[in-house]
């Protein structure tokens, strides 16, 4: 990375304000002694905002006191972490993405309207208003080219909507942030194509976390046809309280579902429960649900029948997101992986 050095003009002292100051000690009483050095970037940060947009090397110091650290150990991190402006900035600091999806889509271009608007880079408005930079990856490529100014991002610009947005903020006025083509998130230009049915996205909501790791073709299409079986007789141990299934599914009154109670363990099993959240839909609160219900082992649910997966419906309120989001097929597939099944 390139050489940064501290702004040539430096005001004579810093200090946190009182409600920073009171702030600062909370952060650092959030580490244990002798750890409180943890604190040193968020309030470095803070130091930042109270100092209109960078930082100044009597801040530095100012928190390499409060930390007891040299201010060399300060200094370095100051330095070397592009979050802090060393030299001052405008109220309206554009961070400008020049990696190559923004590049390929416009950031030529946008650079060319804040050398027309504003100055060359790390020049400052004669007003104070506005300043820019180019940085690496800003995180927002789907919706390219993009900047960000001061906490918001501003997206799927071109040069006129940038001119718009640095004319409005230059003049004190609001510049609403987000993609200036209407997209939402990162979904695709022109509009969701895909997911459209009513209610999925409330079921994807409870998919924002690793899952099933992608299984061999074989072993899954092994695991998508193998036989529903009960619990090995080693999972009998901890004394599981099995349905009668030589009995059939009782025949429910009208506007009552037929159900059949599944396998189920009255108590943990001995050998420890499988990590259920490996199931695509199964977070921790619904495997907390499924524990109180005696369900612990992929092999549980792998054996589910229909009549057992109303059982669960019913009782959990799940409205079919069982089947929707495949647990059974999922289980197996995770115990061929894992040679259990």
């Amino acid at each position: 990375m390139s050489v940064r050095r501290l702004a040539e003009t430096q005001p004579e002292s810093f200090a946190f304000t009182p409600e920073n100051a009171e702030w600062a000690k909370g952060q650092i009483a959030k580490y244990p002694e002798g750890r409180q050095a943890s604190a040193v970037i968020p309030l470095l940060w803070r130091a930042q905002k109270q100092h209109g947009g960078w930082l100044p090397e009597p801040a530095i110091a100012h928190v390499a006191g409060m930390l007891a650290l040299a201010r060399i150990r300060v200094l370095e991190i100051a330095t070397f972490y592009t979050m802090f402006n060393l030299e001052p900035v405008g109220r309206h600091h554009v961070q400008l993405c020049g990696t190559t999806p923004c590049w390929l889509r416009g950031a030529d271009d946008l650079k060319s309207v804040c050398r027309r608007v504003i100055g060359e880079e790390g020049h400052v408005s004669g007003d104070g208003a506005l300043s820019w930079i180019e940085v690496e990856c800003l995180g927002a490529c789907c919706n390219a080219p993009m900047v960000q100014i001061n906490d918001d991002c501003y997206e799927d610009l071109t040069a006129n909507s940038l001119e718009r947005i640095l004319a409005d903020l230059g003049a004190g006025r609001e510049a609403k942030p987000g993609s200036r083509a209407g997209r939402v998130s990162s979904e695709p230009a022109g509009g969701i194509t895909t997911l459209t049915e009513e209610g999925l996205h409330e079921l994807w909501k409870t998919r924002a976390r690793p899952g099933l790791a992608e299984a061999p073709a074989a072993a899954v299409e092994t695991a998508a046809h193998a036989p529903e079986t009960p619990l090995a007789a080693s999972e009998n141990k901890a004394r599981p309280v099995t349905a009668d299934r030589s009995e059939p599914a009782r025949t429910a009154p009208p506007g009552e579902l037929a159900e059949a109670e599944p396998e189920r363990f009255d108590a943990p099993p001995a050998e420890g429960a499988d990590d259920l959240k490996r199931i695509k839909g199964i977070g921790p609160k619904i495997e907390a649900l499924l524990h109180d219900l005696g369900v612990y082992r992929f092999a549980q649910i792998a054996a589910w029948t229909p009549d057992n997966v109303a059982w669960v419906d019913a009782r959990l309120k799940f409205r079919g997101r069982i089947g929707r989001e495949g647990w059974i097929s999922q289980a197996h597939a995770i115990m061929a992986v894992d040679g259990t099944g």
